[in-house]
């Protein structure tokens, strides 16, 4: 079973209590109105899949409800660390 630590409730829980959110650090447009149907949907559906260390959004959906970040590593599926939300990329 894959644990997960929570960086709100301090705790390493089993991952069914998560729900993955996409890729971490994806800036909203400013403009959204601005953007053209290419550019909308780079934004959308174009996502980095790396192989490798890759940051990650996830939401503690079975517990506090909280959105945090975490850095995964996609070939081993080992969560490296997880920090809040909002905090600088690690």
């Amino acid at each position: 079973m894959l644990l997960i630590r929570c960086p709100y409730c301090e705790q390493d829980l089993p991952e069914v209590e998560f729900t993955y959110a996409g890729e971490a650090h994806i800036a909203r447009p400013l403009d959204p109105a601005a953007l053209s149907d290419e550019q909308w949907e780079k934004y959308l559906f174009v996502r980095a899949n790396p192989r490798g260390r890759h940051n990650e959004r996830w939401r503690h959906s079975f517990g506090c409800g909280r959105f945090f970040n975490a850095v995964r590593d996609t070939v081993s599926d080992k969560f490296e660390v997880t920090y809040k939300a909002g905090e600088p990329r690690k």
